[in-house]
This record gives C-alpha cells, structure tokens and sequence, in this order.
C-alpha cells in the first residue's frame, strides 16, 4: 500500500484500521473496571448492564481516531488530538534527532506501526510525539523525510500523482553496513543481570501483599520444621534458593528474548540502525553527528563471564543508549570498532571538533504544546556550528550538579573548586600550569583508536592512596557490626558463639571488594591521528562502567575535593559535557595529576587561578 497523496498543508488522518486497534486497546487498559462491571450486572440478574461501560470504552478508542490527525511542512511536524480538551503539539524539524518505529503483536497483523519522533529531551508520557499508528509501507519514506537535515536521508521524491517512492528509502534504510547482530547463544549470559530480578520482584511483592506468606507460614511442612533435623531444614532452604535462581533466570531468559531477539545494527555513515524485538518489533533511527562516545557496561558476573554491554554517549539522546545487550567482551568490542571505524578521517586534526552540533541545541528540546493561532515559524539557522560553541551556551542545557563552569574560549580562565559538604572551597595553585605534573598521555606516537584499544588499554592507576580510602570505606560497614553486637552484650544481651563468625566473614568480603574496586579503578588519555582524542576513565565493582568520551565533546572541568580527599592528597575530576549522563567522573586521582590530565584532554584550556 503507498502512502496517500498530501500537500504541505494538508492535515492527515492515521491509518482508518486504527479503529480496530484503539477499542481493543482501551478496553484492555479498563479491564479491572470492566470485570467489576461485570460482575454487578451478573449479581443483579441484568447481564447486560455490563455491556454498557465496554461500549462507552470501545466507542472512546473510535473517537480518537476521528479527532487525532498530523501535519508535515517544511519547519515543523505537529500532531493534533484531544476528544474534549484540544491539543496541538509542535516539532521543529531541525530539532528532531531520533525516529522510532515500533508495532506489537496487534500492529504487526494489521500492517501498521508506531513512528515516535525524539527531540532528545526525557517528555511526560502524555508530551510524547508518537503517530499511532501509520501504514508500514509509509514509514520508511517518512523516516528519510524526518532525517533529511542530517545530510544522509534526503526526501522522498514524489511521482506525478504525489505518492512517495517508499521502495527507494527502504531500500536506503537497510543499505548501510552491519556493524553488530543477535546470536541466540548470547542468551547464556541474560541471568548474569538484574533483569530477570526485577521481573520476579513484583510478583513476589504483589503474592506478598495478598497473604503468601500467611499461607507458606501457616502450612505443615513450616509448622513441622522445629520436629525435623537441621538437616531437612537446610535441604528445604536449599531447595528454596534453587528454586529462586531457576525462576529469576528462566524470567532473565525470557525478557532478554523478547526485547533484543534478531538485534541488528547497520551504520551507513551518518545514522545508525537498529531493529530488535520478537512480539514488539522496534525499530531506532540515530544521528550519529551526535556521537560522543561509548560506555561498556560490565558488572561483576558479566565481568567474570568475559562479557559487557555498549551503550552510546550522544548528545540530546537516552543517557544509556543501548546498541549491545549482554554479549561477548569481543563481539562488543568488534561493533564498537566498526562504529569507529566510520567516524576516522585521514590527516584530521584532533583539536578541532570532528562532529558539528546544531544550533538549533539552543531551544528547548521537549515537544511544545500550541495552538493553531500560535504555531510561528523558526527563523533559526539549521548550519551545523562547532562543538565549542556549547560553552558559549545557557548552561542549563546541562545539568550538571556541583560544576564549575570553565568556558572553553582560551582568552577566558576558570577557577577549580573542591567541595565539603555544603560548601565550596578554592584550589590552591594545583592548577596552574608551571608546577611539575606527572605525564598522562604516551610518549609514543598517536594511532588510530579502535574498539579493541578503547576496550583493553591498560588505564593509569590512582596510587597507594586511593587504596587506602577504598579499604577505609569497606572497614565503616564491618566496624558498625562489631560497634552494635558489642552494644548488645553490654546491656545484657546474648549473642550466640557463632554470631560472631558474621563479622570476620563479612570483614573478609569487604576486603575483596575494596581491592576490586581499587583495580577498577583508573584512566587514560588516548591521542589519536586519525580522529580526536579519547579520555577513558573507569570506576566500579559490583556495577563498573568503562567510559570512553571524545575530547572535542567536553565542554568544561570541574575539581572536587572533600574533606577526607584533601587529607590524602586526591581530587574527583569531572568532564562535564552535553552528552549521555552530563558529567564523567576521573574518582581520586592524584591532585598533582590533574593540570596534566585535563591539559592533555583540552590543551590550551586549563584555568590559572
């Protein structure tokens, strides 16, 4: 089916088998209503009064067809919908940064398909830009229409009765170059994750809150158990925890299918490409002019397992970006590579920007909600501007908590500042540049970063004082302990001989973690000759993140110091930037490495106090 034909004008209605899809789907949004409903009708012998609050929500999901339509012309994308209260929202298409496709089990067997369009800012549910729901075969051509400013998707062109070729920009959509793909045995590493424990937790909780555990107290088997050995009594608490492991991996399993289940991601140069799902079917369109960097994701039992996660660092986008679910340390370093791959160009100079920005970063993100009589048009220029002009910016537009702001223009100088408590103290002259300042970056020659160099490069370590103060922080918890049993045995209590392997036990576990988090610990500064320069900063034990940012992305420096740091003679660096989380934290380096460290990511732009 082609898309009809349309003027610049012409507001448009979403595809007429919506009103098969929208009564179905209210009344499964009331179902709870409509069961009570039924029940009273069936108790007060007229079954058909149950009929009538189905009928009043299915004529509902009509009505919303007959008064949702949308528009496209040059400046803007608007949608118009409301049954009695009226809503026009509005998206200047310079601002559009993202397109999304997504169809459920319903949508797929009816040919259509939800297009939501992201302007990079997180929206209320009701904000949300989303045409629900159009004609498969119309979303490609409206895909290269809505990313045609980001130099790769040009407009549909239109034959001579006005219908848009969509065979061409689907064609172009699955031209580009597979950098990464699903593999079922990936599956293996999906209870390695919380994912399965956070879809059984709310089932407990909910069999919790209506009496199961009344039940399970109350049954033989618990009320027999003091009659029993303690060795049944540790068989069922055995057979208790298994069965626990089996149900959160099982639910693990399960989620990790149908969300990335055919995962593919193509790179055709200037978007990037991702299709997944197994009942919901979703489909992600990303500029990758906003690409700033790569976070690999890598908690402690994905770490053990020798695999990680990858996530994007882009401006205006998802914080934590997802392109690879739970997969193998080298498949995700592949497509990382491939993602780079890309992006280098021969003989660049890495202190200039290597990814323009839009001025158009200037507005508000969100969706806003006009009226028809309000709806004025942008004159704001759509020529991409470089990266450093972020600095010139409203720093609202990054909300960064604690940071001091360093301009970026080299006639202007910043001051660092450390933090105790709630309050701000200066530096000292840690900062200038003539003081001696250990070596940072590689005394040898720059080369090409790969993903495998991002993913594996040994990082710098903090020293002998950063670990000390993570085994300072284990021993407070194993302290508190001793603190509290000693209390109760002191005003009279008793405590068991064997209570008191708890603490040795836990002071042994506290121990590991502090050494693992201090190998988790660490940075570098990666040069390159063929792209920018890469700062790579990682932290973390039980949940580490390994981020790697581009130098041309950060937009100002912040130096913090709390009471205890100054003590030992450290400092947490922040790289403060527009994209993925704002704020990248270099955690208790050595106060004497920072000059070197934040001149050897933006040289020329350290601030003298």
């Amino acid at each position: 089916m082609t898309a009809p034909a349309r003027t610049e004008n012409d507001w448009q209605r979403l595809d007429p088998r919506m009103l098969l899809v929208y009564p179905v789907n209210e009344i499964m949004k009331y179902i709870p209503v409509l069961l009570g409903s039924i029940i009273v009708g069936t108790t007060s012998g007229n079954p058909l009064w149950s009929l009538i609050p189905v009928t009043l929500v299915a004529a509902f999901g009509v009505a919303r067809w007959f008064t949702t339509s949308y528009r496209i012309d040059a400046d803007h994308v608007q949608l118009r919908s409301g049954i009695v209260a009226r809503r026009t929202l509005s998206v200047p298409r310079p601002r559009i940064r993202s397109v999304d496709v997504e169809a459920d089990l319903l949508h797929r067997a009816l040919g259509l398909a939800v297009l939501a369009i992201g302007t990079g800012k997180q929206t209320d549910k009701g904000e949300e830009f989303k045409l629900d729901a159009l004609d498969t075969s119309q979303i490609p051509a409206l895909r290269a229409e809505l990313l045609a400013h980001t130099g790769q998707h040009a407009p549909a062109r239109l034959d001579s009765a006005g219908t848009p070729h969509v065979s061409q920009p689907d064609a172009h959509a699955d031209s580009g170059v597979e950098i990464g793909h699903w593999q079922a045995a990936w599956v293996r590493y999906a209870p390695l994750s919380l994912t399965g424990l956070a879809v059984v937790a709310p089932v407990a909780g909910l069999g919790a809150q209506y009496g199961l555990i009344d039940v399970l107290s109350e049954s033989a088997v618990v009320q027999h158990l003091d009659d029993d050995t303690a060795m049944i009594v540790v068989i069922v608490i055995t057979g208790l925890t298994v069965l626990s492991l089996v149900l959160v991996s099982l639910a693990a399993c399960a989620q990790y299918l149908a969300t990335w289940f055919g995962l593919r991601v193509l790179d055709n140069g200037a978007t990037l490409h991702l299709r997944h799902g197994l009942f919901t079917a979703r489909q992600i369109t990303l500029d990758l002019a906003r690409f700033r960097g790569a976070t690999l994701s890598e908690p402690l039992l994905l770490r053990a397992a020798k695999a990680a996660q990858l996530e994007m660092i882009m401006t205006g986008e998802n914080p934590r970006q997802k392109i690879l679910p739970q997969a193998p340390r080298t498949a995700v370093e592949r497509t990382l590579d491939e993602l780079l791959r890309t992006r280098r160009r021969p003989h660049a100079d890495t202190s200039t920007v290597p990814v323009p920005d839009s001025t158009w970063a200037r507005r508000d993100e969100s969706s806003v909600p006009v009226t028809d009589s309000t709806l004025a048009r942008h004159d704001e220029p759509t020529v991409p501007v470089p990266d450093s002009t972020w600095a010139r910016r409203d720093e609202s537009t990054v909300p960064v908590p604690d940071l001091a702001w360093a301009r970026r223009d080299e006639s202007s100088s910043a001051s660092a500042f450390t933090e105790t408590g709630d309050t701000e103290r200066p530096v000292a002259t840690s900062l200038t540049k003539g003081e001696p300042t250990a070596v940072l970056v590689d005394s040898i020659a720059p080369q090409p970063i790969t993903g495998s160099t991002l993913g594996t490069v040994e990082l710098h370590r903090h020293g002998p004082a950063a670990r000390r103060r993570r085994y300072t922080r284990a021993a407070w918890p194993v302290g508190a302990v001793v603190v509290a049993m000693l209390a109760i045995v002191l005003t009279g209590g008793h405590l068991p001989p064997w209570t008191w392997a708890f603490p040795v036990v836990l002071a042994l576990v506290m121990a590991v973690l502090a050494e693992d988090r201090y190998r988790g610990l660490g940075h570098r500064v990666l040069p390159g000759t063929t792209g920018p320069t890469w700062l790579i900063t990682r932290r973390g034990s039980l949940d580490r993140n390994r981020d790697c940012l581009q130098a041309p992305g950060i937009i100002g420096w912040t130096v913090r110091q709390t009471f205890w740091q100054r003590r030992a003679g450290l400092a947490t660096v922040v790289a403060a930037t527009a994209a993925g989380k704002k704020a990248y934290l270099v955690v208790d380096i050595p106060i004497d490495q920072v000059a070197a460290l934040i001149e050897a990511v933006t040289p020329g732009r350290l601030g003298e106090r």
